[in-house]
């Protein structure tokens, strides 16, 4: 299954224009690609004025991971809900992604992970040129987990 826009759109937190993805090209365990066209948008909610500056680049790579997540879980539980806790060694090569003419393709790769937090590797290209990489920590539901761990009901 290659998931499209619909799909994503009802398995991440993301709706409206802020779900960014187009669909996925492929995926595994470990690794997911995706594709977009939403950098091109004039009602894109993370424009700045008339540009799109490289930095939101991360948030296309986390979305991109969120939906990994959620085809990981399947359809038998709901994925764990999480946050991106920090991101590292990110290295931009150009200032804008508006002004690209076709699809990014964002690219994401599990490296570790366990019930509470995983760490991702993932960069964006648009053809040939990597437009920007680094790695990821997501931190997954771990207040949930921990209440649930000492006997308390989640909230």
């Amino acid at each position: 299954m290659n998931p499209d826009h619909a799909w994503i759109a009802a398995h991440i937190p993301h709706h409206g224009t802020m779900c960014l993805l187009d669909r996925v090209v492929c995926w595994n365990e470990t690794v997911i690609t995706c594709r977009a066209d939403s950098h091109h948008a004039a009602d894109n909610p993370l424009r700045d004025g008339d540009h799109l500056g490289i930095a939101n680049g991360i948030e296309y790579a986390a979305q991109a991971m969120a939906v990994h997540g959620a085809l990981l879980a399947g359809d038998s539980q709901a994925p764990a809900a999480g946050f991106l806790a920090s991101v590292r060694n990110v290295r931009w090569h150009r200032q804008r992604l508006d002004d690209l003419e076709g699809e990014l393709e964002i690219h994401a790769e599990r490296i570790s992970g366990n019930e509470l937090n995983v760490l991702y590797e993932f960069s964006l290209r648009c053809a040939d040129e990597c437009l920007l990489s680094g790695r990821a920590i997501v931190m997954l539901d771990a207040n949930r987990k921990m209440i649930s761990r000492s006997g308390e009901n989640p909230p």
